[in-house]
């Protein structure tokens, strides 16, 4: 009988168990491992919002070639504990491989109280179906049957040796290295190169000799245990010949990059999920060395000298309300100046929002959805925060809203969203969802030699103003958009109030004054539009005459590309527009591509079909179709082709609900 034949550099790996075991760590260094030896990443992680115990997972796709998104398959699932076991064992494929513990055998799933019920009472209906019992060794049984592999590695025995080996007195100290041995076990598995292991755990553990060289030890000891145990698995990772400089982050690391590239220096934040993280990683990076590498603003002539270093200051504030107003005190002062947050604590901004708005402040908010409503699933996934961020508070008051759908638009947008900020002095709400916030992967080093800084309208010195011909912060007379002064600046004596004003910021009510300023205001949306390029506003994918054509933004970006790759390369004739300037709202441009599809279909991460609302309120043209998507787990590459293909046979129903997720 021929061996089977062998998938190179195209796996889908998974790690799981409990909240705070490490989890992340390995798929860090399992990631970082593919990365350095040449291959692409996308990593997914999953966790419940709690610090200890529950289960937690991530999923990770390694590929010669560009890749985007999560599958729902899984080729290898490498765990030490039951639960993952469990929870994951049905999505390995036929010809997969579990790496798991075998004293866990006699574990039954009523031993396991993390388990919720609905998913208990299904594993039981499953395993009765396949002729099984209820514990760990049924479930490998019922795996086996299907053709997957199965790699029992004792942790135990060596975790003890490397205890043994370091002279370590207590198990208990080395723990977490359990996760290594589940990489190491992986790796063997799939004959990678163990060296860029050892340089993935030096990169991650800098500093830490001793600790990357217990790690080593015990993963090299599991490497070669899996090895002979599955000498031909039938997939494999190699290493690759790296073309081009390559970047490996998240999307939260990758919009802090863009903030930083645009010259932000202030930042605000209140703890939250999955806000945090950003401001987290801009604090372990307040001193900046550019390097030669800072951007000049527009017009700087050949005598600007670019700045060598900078630094930033970020900031903990005691709540959301502090942390607006304290990021708009700071950039009425001059400074580009930020704060970042989620749904709930959004909610507490909005009165500063509204002040910043009238008083035509450039401040940027950036805004990482989460499930809702109220406190909902912190934790977990949705794009629920659309209609919210556009019309949030009371009164009408003009944003601009950039919605980022990969890693290189958040780093563009981190930095366009302070340039509009200034251009047209108003609040800008940058939008990123959770799952490309705490998604990991390798992206190509974006070229971004067409991002300039703008600073806008500002007042050149005290530019002649007297006391018959003063200042006015809020001028009438020449456009939406008035000079901008910095507080403290000569002769440019202001007021700012939350109430409406006159020019030069004085309370007033007089109707015809009110009139003037909210036309003011609003008008600089309509420049907006006028200005900001097609290409910032959207981008269509695949054949312009395409009989089908999906809608969608942010995160779906990923899942969505590479689902309709496989489509395209079927022959399947659909088009895709990814709407990434909410407001103000490109309706002249898109409409062409939306006016004479047959199929319209809205793809989106919440209930109500939000962007499809927006374009049919903008528009007046309705979506056909709606793939849609709320449990709270990114969409899958796997469950978007089927669905968009569902519609293209005209099989679907109107409205098309996605389930999957673990």
């Amino acid at each position: 009988m021929s061996p089977p034949a062998v998938r190179v550099n195209d796996l889908a790996w998974m790690i799981g168990g409990p909240q705070g075991s490490g989890v992340d760590s390995s798929a860090n260094v399992f990631a970082r491992a593919c990365a350095a030896g040449g291959l692409h990443i996308f990593g997914k992680r999953e966790f419940y919002s709690n610090i200890m115990g529950e289960h937690s997972y991530f999923a990770l796709r390694a590929h010669s070639g560009l890749v985007r998104s999560h599958i729902d398959d899984v080729n290898v699932l490498a765990t030490f504990e039951a639960e993952t076991l469990f929870r994951h064992a049905r999505e390995v494929t036929d010809d997969g491989a579990i790496i798991y513990d075998p004293s866990l055998g006699k574990t039954r799933l009523s031993d396991v109280p993390t388990i919720e019920q609905r998913l208990a009472a299904d594993l039981k209906t499953y395993m009765i179906s396949r002729g099984v019992g209820e514990t760990i060794d049924d479930m490998l049984v019922a795996s086996k049957q299907r053709g997957v592999s199965l790699v029992p590695i004792p942790f135990h025995d060596l975790l003890e040796r490397v205890a043994d080996e370091f002279q370590i007195d207590q198990l208990s100290k080395i723990s977490r290295v359990v996760n290594m041995l589940a990489v190491g076990a992986s790796f063997g598995i799939l004959g990678f190169d163990f060296e860029m292991m050892r340089r993935s755990l030096e990169d991650v553990f800098r500093a830490k000799a001793k600790v990357v060289s217990m790690n080593a030890a015990g993963a090299r000891k599991a490497y070669d245990i899996a090895k002979a145990l599955v000498p031909e698995f039938p997939y494999r990772l190699e290493k690759l010949p790296r073309k081009e400089s390559r970047l490996f982050l998240t999307g939260s690391q990758a919009t802090a990059l863009g903030k930083l590239y645009g010259g932000m220096r202030f930042q605000t934040y209140y703890p939250i999920t999955p806000a945090s993280d950003e401001s987290e990683f801009l604090e372990e990076n307040e001193i900046l060395d550019l390097n030669g590498h800072g951007l000049a603003p527009d017009g700087a002539g050949p005598g600007a000298a670019k700045e060598e270093g900078a630094s930033m200051l970020v900031v903990q504030t005691e709540d959301e309300i502090a942390a607006i107003t304290m990021a708009t005190g700071a950039a009425l002062t001059g400074v580009r100046s930020a704060t970042a947050t989620s749904g709930p604590g959004f909610c507490l901004m909005m009165e500063g929002i509204g002040w910043a708005s009238i008083n035509e402040v450039p401040v940027v908010i950036t805004l990482y959805q989460r499930a809702g409503p109220s406190t909902g699933m912190p934790t977990r996934h949705e794009q629920g925060d659309l209609r919210f961020a556009l019309h949030a508070g009371h009164g009408e008051s003009p944003r601009i809203l950039l919605a980022s759908g990969d890693f290189e638009e958040c780093i563009r947008d981190g930095l366009l969203a302070f340039n509009y900020a200034d251009r047209y002095q108003m609040p800008v709400i940058h939008l990123v969802d959770k799952a490309l916030a705490n998604s990991y992967a390798t992206t190509p080093v974006p070229d971004l030699s067409d991002l300039r800084i703008d600073r806008g309208a500002l007042v050149d010195g005290n530019n002649g103003y007297t006391t018959e011909n003063p200042y006015k912060r809020f001028d009438l007379s020449n456009g939406p958009v008035s000079p901008r002064a910095f507080l403290g600046q000569p002769g440019t004596i202001f007021w700012n109030t939350g109430d409406e004003h006159e020019e030069r910021g004085h309370i007033t009510e007089d109707p015809a004054v009110r009139d003037a300023m909210m036309e003011k205001r609003f008008a600089k949306l309509d420049l907006a539009a006028k200005e900001i390029p097609q290409d910032v506003k959207f981008r269509y994918f695949g054949p312009k005459d395409a009989p089908t054509v999906i809608v969608s933004w942010g995160s779906t970006k990923g899942a969505l590309l590479d689902a309709l790759d496989r489509l395209w390369a079927e022959g399947a004739k659909v088009g895709y527009l990814h709407v990434r300037l909410i407001n103000p709202f490109p309706s002249e441009e898109i409409l062409p591509y939306l006016a004479k599809a047959k199929r319209r279909v809205g793809i989106e991460m919440n209930f109500g079909a939000q962007l499809a609302g927006i374009v049919r309120e903008y528009t007046g043209v309705e979506m056909t179709h709606f793939i849609l998507k709320y449990n709270g787990r990114p969409m899958s590459n796997t469950e978007l082709y089927d669905a968009i293909r569902t519609v293209i046979r005209g099989k679907a129903t109107k409205r098309t609900v996605l389930t999957r997720g673990s």
